[in-house]
Parts: structure tokens; sequence; C-alpha cells
């Protein structure tokens, strides 16, 4: 911080209206927080009251913000304006209310604060209490402000007073003995370091007599209320509640209705510092979850804050499966995570100069800038540092896992909610864990600070912004979990793993029921079964019907079997993708029988899971584990889990999530059958994700599909940003969108790339299978992708053009003039590759038949084709 002896003069000359006292602290600066460490109120008030009348006697303003329950420092008449900030509103409203004012208020302004220690108390945190000192001192500093603040004296803990400390330039102790007050300095800033070591008494008048004898010193400071070493450290208000409450639970067998009542009350009150405020889950959580297991939350936290959504999704399905499904829960992998509190990451945020670029982001209009680069805030999040006792805790849990890997999961407030499930918009960072303890930790900083870094990606951000939650104030909370598997090898990873939803929005067989669920199986880590990274397959299992499968050959089962697996290498120490047989190969506890399947002896093995379904209970318990889930949320559900099998045969289930899928109907409408004698323009058989419908298109986008196999990468690529661009443009329209392979996948040449954000617009999505001969759609229920479509009820639906039922007519599509030019002149070159049509609305209609599995658009096209036209005049 500068120094107030080389600041300009202004004619601004502070004081705290006490002479003596300006003569003790060698006068007061432009820019000067003073913090007083009180023992009451009264204390307080007296040095806040002539303050106040030298402000008004130089004429200057004075602003009071009062916020507190305790009687007011300053009445109407004392000159000062008042605001009135609502704590009880929460962190962020405050701060930007008390922010606002001073923004208005400018420089040389005087304030005066009422007593901090109630925001303490309104927060449960002394830490949030030092972040928004951390925040509000050094603005107050630039703008050349006097300020008095006020703490109480032994009350917070070292989170949130050395964060005071560390930041004010004045900090000084006042405390009574003996009827008399005495102020002892225990910061001042740019001034004379003598004044450290002396108390000062307040004689009559405005006089301080400096105490020079060590025995009144002695004496003094004896009477001053000094909690004592063993008290130094003031126990923190979650320390203080969770000790009543594991009172509580340990009295909980000599219970009585006043103990009962006390009990519920606790629970009640912890259930809102732990989870987030959401009605639906505050209400599961009352009903499943026990004292007992919020004290176990406690225990394996590292800060303080809200666990966030998807742990809380994790620990509340366990919770429901232990109450209704006991002996499923036996077959559960017990499991021992940690939890990193939401404040932790405000605490990254404050300490490290990021809070007010995180604010800025609520800006619609701004929210993408000053992200990137050397200096943006992604990179400023991957350099940052953490508090010294987060640290520790963080050493702590590293010395508990030893070497074995984990991941470090996102967790955020916003996270697995009814209606935003955020699935794939932050990152999760596996850690192998491997190494010296400080690389270890090094590791795991690293990761943390990749998922911190990821709450402001492109992704996130515009995700946000199209649920209407910029506004929110988004809190990342971490959930770290042990890797599921076998030790022993190079490779590690469970046997296999996947995603279980309670409905199925792919029925491929009319005698699959929609409402029994279904589950998207792979081998090795659950990466492959949640996004769609290449052109692998995996196995899809209906719950009510797990023999029936979309290929109705073994050669088909085949060509489309898994091939590839991804497991953690924990030599390299990343996730690793590669040939099935090689990452099994010596895995002796691997079970093949249950995985593989033979056409022949002589034949190669491939990834069926047909044992698995047939000899073992996995498919009974998955439907079960779904149907009860479903039952207990009154909602569809989708989880997450892996699976191990046991030396003596048995399985464990490893529950890793649950969050309520984001499906907006299930039966969809009714009489969706084509008139029999319209023109087809588009017919397509074999994979319809989504419930039945009909709707009328007016805008048709077509990415033609020899065309766009010309293209290089680079080209690819661009013209999968034309289509965001389409995506994006104003107005309402009901849009087609067609293009060949895969959309959403990483790879250029397995299909478009794109963004869901650059395609949430489009009320139908079709998916040609015409990049390359073998290349069929892999339905990827559960896959990131794929859940943003379900999320936003956008029909799914695949067109095979060289099997019987399928057609499309492109060249009747292309008889519509192209408006590409007319839309985006500046993409006038791709107008050979994307057509766009915009057929007279209501000329289209577009029947969707989920049971039948069948999509058909009817309608009359232009009688001739017309060649793409520049219709920008």
């Amino acid at each position: 911080m500068r120094s107030a002896a080389i600041m300009p003069d202004s004619g601004f000359a502070p004081t705290t209206g006490l002479a003596g006292l300006d003569a003790v602290l060698c006068g007061v600066a432009r820019g000067d927080n003073i913090v007083w460490q009180v023992q009451a109120l009264d204390d307080y008030r007296a040095l806040v009251v002539p303050y106040a009348e030298a402000a008004r006697t130089q004429g200057r303003r004075l602003i009071y913000f009062r916020f507190a329950s305790h009687p007011p420092l300053l009445g109407a008449d004392s000159g000062a304006e008042i605001f009135q900030p609502q704590p009880q509103d929460g962190f962020d409203a405050f701060v930007d209310e008390v922010h606002s004012v001073i923004e208005a208020a400018g420089r040389e302004t005087m304030y005066v604060f009422d007593c901090l220690s109630e925001l303490a108390d309104t927060w449960l945190s002394d830490r949030m209490l030092g972040n928004f000192f951390r925040l509000t001192c050094p603005r107050l500093f630039d703008l050349d402000t006097v300020t008095y603040f006020a703490v109480l004296r032994n009350r917070h803990a070292h989170a949130g007073m050395d964060m005071i400390t560390e930041t004010t330039q004045y900090l000084l102790d006042v405390f009574r003995c003996r009827g008399r007050l005495y102020i002892r300095p225990i910061k001042v800033q740019h001034r004379s370091a003598a004044v450290m070591n002396l108390i000062h008494a307040w004689e009559p008048g405005d006089r301080f007599r400096a105490l020079a004898d060590s025995g009144t010193v002695a004496e003094i400071l004896a009477g001053s209320g000094w909690p004592g070493l063993e008290e130094a450290q003031a126990r923190s208000h979650w320390q203080r509640l969770f000790d009543q409450a594991r009172t509580l639970a340990a009295l909980r067998s000599a219970a009585t209705a006043e103990r009962a009542a006390e009990e519920a009350a606790s629970f009640g009150r912890l259930a809102r510092l732990l989870f987030p405020d959401e009605p639906g889950l505050q209400r599961l959580i009352a009903h499943y979850l026990t004292l007992g297991d919020l004290i176990a939350v406690r225990a394996r936290m590292i800060g303080i804050g809200t666990i966030g959504g998807k742990a809380a999704g994790m620990l509340l399905a366990r919770a429901i499966v232990r109450r209704d499904l006991p002996e499923l829960h036996a077959r559960l992998e017990a499991h021992d995570s940690f939890h990193v509190g939401s404040e932790v990451f405000d605490t990254f945020f404050t300490i490290n100069g990021l809070w007010w670029v995180r604010r800025r982001q609520r800006d619609p209009d701004g929210f993408l800038q000053g992200l990137d680069g050397d200096e943006g805030a992604r990179a400023r999040i991957l350099r940052g540092r953490f508090p010294e006792a987060t640290l520790r805790q963080f050493e702590a849990m590293l010395d508990y896992f030893g070497e074995w890997p984990f991941i470090v999961r996102s967790s955020s407030r916003l996270e697995d909610r009814y209606g935003n499930a955020f699935a794939g918009q932050y990152d999760s960072v596996f850690c192998a864990n491997r190494g010296t303890r400080a690389e270890r930790l090094a590791d795991l900083l690293d990761a943390v600070r990749r998922v911190y870094a990821s709450t402001l990606s492109d992704e996130a951000l515009r995700y946000r912004k199209r649920r209407g939650l910029l506004d929110e104030h988004e809190q990342m909370a971490l959930l770290i979990m042990r890797v599921s598997g076998t030790a022993g090898g190079r490779y590690f990873n469970p046997h296999a793993a996947g995603v279980g939803l309670s409905v199925n929005p792919y029925p491929w067989n009319p005698r699959i029921d929609m409402k029994a669920g279904v589950v998207r199986l792979v081998a090795g880590l659950g990466t492959r079964a949640v996004d769609r990274s290449d052109d692998d397959y995996t196995r899809l299992i209906a719950l009510d019907a797990p023999d029936l499968r979309p290929e109705t050959s073994f050669s088909a089962i085949a060509r489309h079997a898994q091939r590839r697996m991804d497991s953690l290498d924990l030599e390299r120490k990343a996730v690793v993708c590669g040939p099935f047989a090689e990452l099994v190969h010596g895995q002796a506890d691997f079970p093949h029988a249950l995985f593989t399947t033979r056409e022949a002896e002589d034949r190669p093995a491939f990834l069926t899971f047909d044992g698995l379904i047939a000899h073992t209970g996995f498919v009974a318990d998955l439907r079960a584990l779904l149907a009860a889930l479903h039952a207990a949320y009154a909602h569809p559900i989708e989880i997450e889990f892996a699976l191990n099998f046991t030396p003596d045969g048995g399985y464990r289930v490893s529950l890793l999530q649950c969050r309520p899928m984001q499906v907006r109907s299930l039966d969809g409408v009714r009489n969706v059958q084509p008139p029999a004698d319209a023109p087809r323009l588009l017919e397509a058989r074999g994979a319809v994700i989504g419930p039945s419908r009909t709707i009328r298109p007016d805008r048709i986008i077509l990415v033609r599909p020899a065309a766009f196999a010309a293209l290089d990468q680079a080209q690819r690529l661009a013209v999968t940003r034309v289509l965001g661009r389409l995506n994006a443009l104003p107005g309402e329209h009901c849009v087609l969108m067609l293009g060949p392979g895969r959309w959403g996948s990483r790879d250029p040449f397995l299909g478009i790339p794109v963004l869901f954000s650059e395609i949430n617009r489009v009320a139908a999505l079709c998916e040609i299978v015409a990049m390359h001969e073998h290349l069929v759609p892999d339905v990827s229920l559960g896959t990131h992708f794929l859940n943003e479509l379900i999320e936003a009820d956008l029909l799914y639906f695949a067109l095979f053009p060289k099997m019987a039922g399928n057609a499309l007519d492109e060249a009747a599509m292309l008889c519509w003039p192209n408006r590409l030019a007319a839309l985006l002149p500046q993409d006038v070159q791709w107008s050979a590759v994307i057509h766009v049509a915009e057929p007279v609305s209501g000329l289209l209609t577009l029947y969707a038949d989920a049971p039948g599995q069948c999509v058909t658009v009817v309608g009359p096209a232009p009688c001739a084709p017309a060649a793409p036209v520049d219709d920008r005049a």
C-alpha cells in the first residue's frame, strides 16, 4: 500500500475528533481504515461520536452504514447520511449494496460502520467477515476515505481476524480495567513502531496518557480480559453449532420430547448450512438424512460453506437406498469422500483479487469479457494461492488417502438441481496421487484450480445465461472421491461404469416401457459413458427388457461393441484411452466371462455384457435402485455409478451421483401418424430420442453430407461456427437442422463438433448416417451432450440413407432458395455446404412417433430446384 505521507494536499485534514488520540496515532491520514477491537458497544460509540462531530465541523460528508441489531451509534441529528444494507440478504447482496454506496459517494468521504461482528453472526462465518473486509478496505483506501469499523474482542476465529489485521491500516484494542478505558495499538501502518508497544489510558477530556512502567502495564493487561493461551483461538460459529449437535446425538438414547425438538432444530440449522437452499432438496434431506449424517459430513470437510448439489445428491441417494432398499444398500461400496466447502472458493477469489472479475460476469452484455489471456481471469485462477489453513487440511486429506487415486469433482451451489442439471458444464479432474507428498499436493491444488477456473468457462457462462442464472451467486464446492477400482497395476479403473436413467427416452422396441429405465454401460472409467469423444460404442440396456438390443445380429452386435476403454495411467498420471484387450491384460480379477462374448471358440471376444445381464442380479438391482430414487424424488432421475466384482463372485455398486433428470414430458402427443397421401420430404426409422410430437418447421438448415465430407478439419470447424451464428440469429423460428455424422462429437471427422449453445434454439436435430460406411449413430444416453438435448426438450433422431424406410429428398430441399447469404452475408462462401431453406409457415409438418421410432416430414416442395441465390437486396 502507498504511504499516506506522500499524498498530495487537497485540504482534507482527517481527525479522530480527539486531539490526544491524533497525537498517539501520529495523525490520521486519507485512506486510513481504523478497526476498533472493543469489549462493549458503548466504548465504540464513545469514539464514534467525536469523530462524527469533527466531520460535521469540517463540512465533510459522513456516511453511516446501519445494519446491526445493536442500538444506533449515531442519531438523525448527527449530520451523517444513514444507509441500511441487509446482511440477512446474503454476502453477495450485502457487498453489492455497500459498494454501490461507496462508489456513488466518491473520494474523501468519511464512514462509520456498525459493529462488524454481527456480520459473522448472520453469515455464521468469521472468514466471510474477513472476506467482506478484504473486499471493502482496499477500495476505501483507494478513494482516500477515513473509515471506522469495530469488532468485538476475543469473539472471532483467526480465519476472520487474520484477514482484517493483514488488510487494515489500524487495529486498536480497546478495553476497560477498573472503570477506565485503555487503547492498545496492535497495528499502526506507516507510523512509528514505538506506538505499538505502549498502552494509553484515556484521561478526562481528550488526553491520552502512555503507560511506561512495567508494573502498571502488567497489572492493566492482567485485568484486561485477555483470554489466555488455551482459549486464544475463538471457536468458530460452525464449531459451536456442530459441538451442540454432537452433544444432542450422544444423548439420543435418553431422548425426551424436549430433546427431540432440540435435535430437530439443530438438524434444520445444519442442513441449511451444508446443503443448497432449494426447497425440494431440503425436503428430501429432512426426510432421509439424520443428524449423525450431517455430523459425519462436517468431519470430512475442508473449510466451511455448502457442499453443493452434486455432493448433496450423492449423499441423499445413498440415504434413500439405506432406508428403502436395505438389502441393496449392503451391496453399495462404502464412500469416504471429502467435501471442500463453498467458502473456500469465495475466499480463494477474494485473496487472489478475482472477486470483482467474477462479479462482472453477471452483466449479460459483457459476461465473456476479461477471461482470456495471460492476465485474464482463468489464467489468474490457475496461478492462485490458498490460505495456509486450507493447505493444512488438504495435506491431512492426502495423508488419509495415501497414494490411492481420487477425483476432484465440481459440486456447485446451482448444480444438479431441479430444472438445471449443469451436466458437463464444469470440470472434474482425476488425480493419480503418485509421487512425493509435495508433488501430490501440487497436483491436487492444480486440480482444484482447474475446477474453479471452469466456473468462468465460456460454455458454463453461456449455459447460465440461457437459463437466466447469470445473476445467481454461483459458488463452487468440491466433492473429492476415491476412484473406484482395484489397486495393483499400472492402469486403474473400475470393472465397469455407466449412467442410469429412471425413464428411457429411447424406446427402440415397442416392447420397451419408457418408464422402466435404461442403463448406458461401459467397461473401465465412466468418462466414456458421459462423453461423446470418438466413434466407439456403449451397451444400452432397457431394464424391463434387457435382452432386447437395437442390433439384431451378432455381426451387428460385434460391429457396435465397445472396443476402447478409459483408464487412469498411474505412471503417466493421466486418463488414457486404449484398446480394451490391452488395458485389461494382466488384470486377473477382470470378469471376462461376464463381460465378453465370442461367436465361436476361435473367434475374438467382444464386450457385450451378456453374462452380466443373464447371470447376475445387476439389472434387477439397477432397476430397483432407479425406481426407488425416482419415487423418492417424485421426478425422473439420473445416476452415475461404477461396478466392481469381488473375489467371492459378488459385486459392489459405487453410487457416484444422482440428480433430477430434466425431462419435460414422458408421454408426448398421441396420433402422430402422417397422412398417407402426403408427399414425403424425409423419412427416418431406427433412432428417435424424446417424446412423440408434431411440429411445423419454418426453417430448415441442411449441412450437405457430400460437401461437408470434402472439407478439411479447419473448414469443418468453420462450418460449425456458422451453424452457431445461424442459431443465434434474432427472431422466433421452428428450426429443423440436419447434418452428417455425430452431432456434438469432439472429432470433426466423425461429425459436426457443435457446442450445445450453437444448437440450443433448434426444435429438431437429425443425424444423417453418411460420414463413412461403418459409422452409425451411437445413441449416447447419459452423455452431457444428449442430456442437454433432453433438458431442452429438443427432438433428436437419426436417418440411415441406405436402410429401408429411410429417405431424404435432398433435391427437393434444395428447391427452396438458400437464405444463408441473406442471413449471414459474411458467410456466403459456405453456401455450397450449408443450405438454409425457409418454407412458408405451416407448409411442412414433422411427425415424430417415439414408440414407433420413426420421424416423417411431409409437405410440398417447390416444383423445380432453385440455385442458391443472394437475396440480400
